[in-house]
């Protein structure tokens, strides 16, 4: 006829569905069908018959293996869902904590300027340190600076844990991504593996 290469392709994908050689496999059992009626001896209506029991066990097979493709990567789908959803999940805590972080920086800021205020005030008052009212005044501040000081270091080591919490999300993200890509190659090898060796068996 006057069909191009594309047109053909196109219709047998039509036809044979993922292209697993289905249509070839109806047509032979047609085939052997009509054989098999037409034939003249017991002993060739016998072998068509195995023939035609073969080729539907061959689609049953393909059909039963389509279906069970079907049914992993609805299962692979749900998997991948879940996974994007606990990753979306661990996106928006891990802001939350850089907020948070930013807070206690802050707040750690104001801290080492009360201290510098301490450092300032203190060398004023080694001046005068007859003044009772004012070595009052500084015992008071040097305890207001120790505690300033717990403070600061509760803040620092938060600070340094939200670090290394969110250093270990980006890992685990990369990892997941990394295993997803991973996945993803060695499906397409298996399916070009699966090619290949059907191809061989339909020589």
């Amino acid at each position: 006829g006057s069909f191009s290469a594309d047109e053909v392709i196109r219709k047998r994908l039509l036809i044979d569905g993922d292209g697993a050689g289905d249509d070839r496999r109806i047509n032979l059992l047609v085939k052997s069908f009509i054989k098999w009626c037409n034939s003249g001896s017991q002993e060739e209506g016998y072998f068509q018959y195995q023939r035609m029991l073969s080729t539907l066990s061959q689609c049953e097979f393909s059909m039963g293996k389509t279906l069970l493709v079907y049914d992993m990567n609805l299962r692979e789908m749900e998997n991948y869902e879940k996974i994007y959803k606990d990753i979306e999940s661990s996106i928006a805590a891990a802001h939350e904590k850089i907020s948070e972080c930013k807070k206690q920086i802050l707040q750690a800021k104001r801290i080492r300027k009360n201290r510098q205020e301490y450092d300032a005030l203190a060398k004023v008052i080694q001046h005068h340190p007859d003044r009772h009212e004012t070595l009052k005044q500084l015992e008071a501040l040097g305890k207001e600076l120790q505690h300033l000081s717990h403070i600061k270091e509760n803040v620092e080591d938060k600070l340094e844990l939200r670090r290394k919490q969110f250093h270990v999300l980006l890992s685990t993200i990369h990892e997941l991504q990394q295993t997803l890509e991973n996945d993803e190659k060695l499906s397409e090898a298996e399916e070009s593996q699966e090619t290949q060796m059907e191809t061989e068996t339909k020589q």
